[in-house]
């Protein structure tokens, strides 16, 4: 019995074969059988303390951030859920949506991994 492999996205183990291609169950990812999965996002994020930053993470901010347009910013040790990443040119790596205030871009430097 041939083995499935993990997702390439995601890395679950719950990929399943359907004809010519495997799906991830958890990210609704498809690729072939036949070609090696390339990697989508090339894009390397890491957080204030150097670790790597994946699509779906949680963070903590780790200093006070004002934001503009609102009264109230974002406090040291917000956490936030299920990030995004997204290429910049201006440094906001960091697509998510902050507790009290919305969505909202982020730099990777004022973050950690939670």
């Amino acid at each position: 019995m041939d083995s499935i492999p993990n997702c390439p996205k995601c890395g679950s183990e719950y990929t399943y074969e359907d004809g010519d291609l495997y799906i991830c169950p958890e990210c609704a990812y498809e690729w072939s059988k036949n070609e090696t999965p390339e990697e989508e996002n090339a894009l390397v994020v890491k957080d204030a303390n150097g670790n790597i930053l994946k699509d779906g993470d949680t963070v903590t901010v780790i200093k006070d951030l004002k934001v503009k347009g609102s009264a109230s910013g974002i406090k040291v040790g917000t956490k936030i859920k299920n990030i995004r990443l997204v290429e910049s040119n201006d440094g906001h790596n960091i697509d998510c949506k902050v507790p009290g205030v919305g969505a909202i871009k982020l730099k990777q430097e004022f973050v950690k991994k939670a």
